[in-house]
């Protein structure tokens, strides 16, 4: 730690003040008394591990903001953080894939916290036809994927509405890990010109359960319903931040197109 860290107590403070608790509130739901409560926020008290993990558990915070509480608290980090790729993380890579190729021909992709796509199955390029290649190299990121300019902005009907719920969602991932990459991503992303596109009576109806993302395509338009699939009980930084987005089929015509371009594509399940 610098002299810049923030201080165990600035970190609890400023959790406690985005989940909207006074002192009172967090130290009942947290069964530690709001006297010493305010004393580790003033830092006139150093709390142990079990008190940073009681006080980590009603403030909702993610495995990677427990564990800079507790390094912050001069602790080692309680939950382990290894790269999907590390070889001690085979059999989440492996679940990974099953579940990938599981949801075949709906395209499906893996990401972590950032947006960034880990994995994804062979259908996911009925989706990225005709994207500039610059954004198929090196870390790619969805959303950026979807909204720049040579991306899939212009395939995008709908791109008012599925534009403005992709942007909610993802302030809502800001303020509950308060990461500020995802902030330069959503100013990023705000930032990128919105096409103009007219309105027309061909844009098909879906049930109102979900908005869904209309897209243009060599196989006619295309209706999909996003699905979020996440590992709820995960002990893993890695894990704990991954996400399976999942593109399922609004109707039967975008269900037929992905069986036609599953069936003309054989070059293996996954792609990284």
């Amino acid at each position: 730690m610098d002299a810049h860290s923030p201080s165990i107590g600035d970190l609890l403070r400023m959790w406690r003040k985005r989940r909207r608790l006074s002192q009172l509130e967090l130290s009942l739901d947290a069964g530690v008394s709001q006297r010493h409560l305010s004393f580790i926020e003033s830092g006139r008290s150093r709390p142990s591990r079990e008190t940073i993990l009681r006080l980590a558990e009603p403030l909702k915070m993610p495995l990677r903001e427990r564990n800079a509480m507790l390094v912050a608290s001069g602790l080692a980090p309680e939950f382990s953080k290894r790269p999907l790729t590390s070889p001690d993380m085979k059999h989440i890579q492996e679940m990974v894939d099953q579940i990938l190729c599981a949801h075949q021909p709906h395209p499906a992709l893996a990401l972590d916290r950032g947006w960034n796509i880990l994995a994804r199955n062979r259908t996911v390029g009925v989706l990225t036809e005709g994207v500039d290649p610059s954004l198929l190299e090196g870390e790619v990121n969805a959303l950026r994927l979807t909204f720049h300019p040579v991306g899939l902005a212009s395939r995008i009907v709908n791109f008012h509405d599925w534009r403005d719920q992709v942007l909610c969602r993802l302030s809502h991932d800001i303020d509950i890990t308060g990461d500020k990459r995802l902030t330069e991503l959503f100013e990023e992303l705000k930032s990128y010109p919105v096409p103009f596109r007219r309105t027309t009576s061909s844009t098909p109806e879906v049930p109102a359960i979900a908005i869904p993302l209309i897209l243009n395509s060599r196989y006619g338009q295309l209706t999909f319903i996003s699905a979020t699939t996440v590992f709820g009980t995960a002990v893993d930084v890695t894990v704990s931040d991954l996400a399976i987005e999942t593109f399922l089929p609004a109707d039967e015509q975008t269900r037929s197109a992905l069986l036609r371009y599953a069936s003309s594509t054989s070059d293996g399940q996954m792609r990284r």
